[in-house]
């Protein structure tokens, strides 16, 4: 029977993380409410243009996340996160200040380069203080600041657009993280040995059930052998194709929402934050399910089928009902996020230490550049055909892949996760 270990963890480190990828995600998904709020019209960006804006964040994103995640892997998360926050405050306000479109390009990809390590080195992190039974709520906790971020700012950016116009609103949302670096710098520990508000005793026992963990995992030589494997290979394919449907929603739901006869920024943010309500209750009863149970698959591939259907529904609704479109929406964007814990749980679970860092890191590299082809090619497809009904099949079609591709990459659930039942027989 494994030890208890520290509660403590959980009240000292997760609302850290959370707050600290909250203000990460907040300058990421603001750029669609300045495009709906003005934005676009004050530059003189084109459709093709706001396309490539949208999506140019996660081009510098894609191109720098193994180097980030391998330096906090190897060197110091903490240290990475804190100049991340700093720097990529500074840009988020100078979006702000920018007036010209060439300038604008340059601010877009250098926020995706200073936000690209955030996420695996959060991730790596959380796996050096939270065991395996514990891993997809400590993950789901993080990834969390995703939605409820989104949830707020989608009515906070309606509003500070709406009022003080979509300059503002980036000044206004981009100084938080450059205060928050410095709270994030106090309060964390890279490592458990170092964390001053654990005793001894709880210190050497988290230590000790982690150390127990890498034993029962199946030794990787190097990182070029773990990019290699079958399931990682497969897995970067299907968090791609996932990607492509989160970003491709998350990016042009404002300007899906606003395209509806009379409608208002400030009522296009109070709705554009509806998905995001259940996406926060889905995520954390599907982690709190799959921890207690100790499967992942299971809560992985069925959301993103659901999500698929619904944006095909939302195909076939068309504009014919507005509300039932919106509805069907909602569902869509509760089940892409719901799967989050679960499946950053795996990665740490099925290869070892010294070469799950940059297993995340690739992975989410590709998720990245899925990410890019959404935001860019749901807003060409909306741009050119003056509808929303080839890129809700766009997404549809993609999140119905990363299905498939789940139930194909983890099928061999006897070699992929022995040390699970291993721990189950512990419990």
């Amino acid at each position: 029977m494994p030890k208890p270990l520290a509660k403590k963890r959980w009240y000292r480190l997760i609302p850290i993380v959370f707050i600290t990828y909250s203000l990460a995600y907040l300058d990421r998904a603001n750029f669609g409410f300045a495009l709906a709020g003005g934005m676009g019209h004050d530059l003189n960006i084109t459709a093709a243009m706001s396309s490539l804006l949208g999506s140019l964040f996660f081009l510098g994103y894609f191109f720098f996340q193994i180097p980030g995640a391998l330096y906090a892997a190897n060197k110091s998360a903490k240290l990475l996160i804190f100049w991340s926050l700093i720097l990529w405050g500074l840009l988020a306000m100078a979006t702000g200040m920018v007036h010209n479109v060439s300038l604008l390009i340059v601010i877009r990809f250098m926020l995706g380069v200073v936000e690209s390590a955030v996420m695996p080195s959060m991730l790596i992190f959380l796996s050096r203080w939270f065991t395996k039974a514990e891993r997809s709520r400590a993950n789901t906790f993080l990834i969390l600041g995703n939605p409820v971020t989104i949830l707020w700012m989608s009515i906070l950016s309606g509003h500070l657009v709406g009022t003080l116009g979509w300059r503002s609103m980036f000044i206004i949302e981009g100084a938080p993280g450059i205060i928050w670096a410095f709270f994030w710098w106090y309060l964390v520990n890279d490592k458990v040995k170092d964390a001053k508000w654990l005793s001894e005793s709880q210190k050497a026992d988290v230590e000790e059930q982690l150390l127990l963990e890498q034993q029962s995992i199946k030794p990787v030589k190097n990182y070029a052998e773990a990019f290699k494997l079958r399931v990682v290979i497969l897995l970067c394919l299907q968090y791609a194709l996932w990607s492509v449907g989160v970003y491709g929603f998350v990016m042009w739901l404002p300007s899906i929402i606003n395209a509806a006869p009379n409608m208002d920024i400030v009522t296009t943010g109070w709705l554009s934050s509806v998905p995001y309500i259940l996406a926060i209750i889905m995520m954390l009863v599907t982690s709190y399910y799959s921890d207690r149970t100790l499967k992942r698959k299971e809560f992985i591939w069925p959301f993103l089928l659901v999500g698929a259907l619904a944006f095909y529904g939302s195909y076939l609704v068309g504009t014919s009902n507005f509300w039932l479109s919106f509805i069907l929406l909602v569902i869509a964007g509760g089940a892409m996020y719901a799967p989050y814990g679960p499946f950053f749980a795996i990665i740490t679970e099925i290869l070892p230490g010294n070469v799950a860092g940059g297993a995340i890191a690739l992975i989410n590299s590709f998720g990245a550049l899925g990410s890019f082809l959404g935001a860019y090619l749901v807003g060409y497809l909306n741009g050119t055909t003056h509808s929303f009904d080839a890129s809700y099949i766009f997404m549809s079609g993609s999140l119905f892949m990363s299905a498939l591709i789940t139930i194909i990459a983890l099928r061999k659930k006897e070699v992929l996760y022995p040390q699970l039942k291993l721990a189950k027989k512990g419990h």
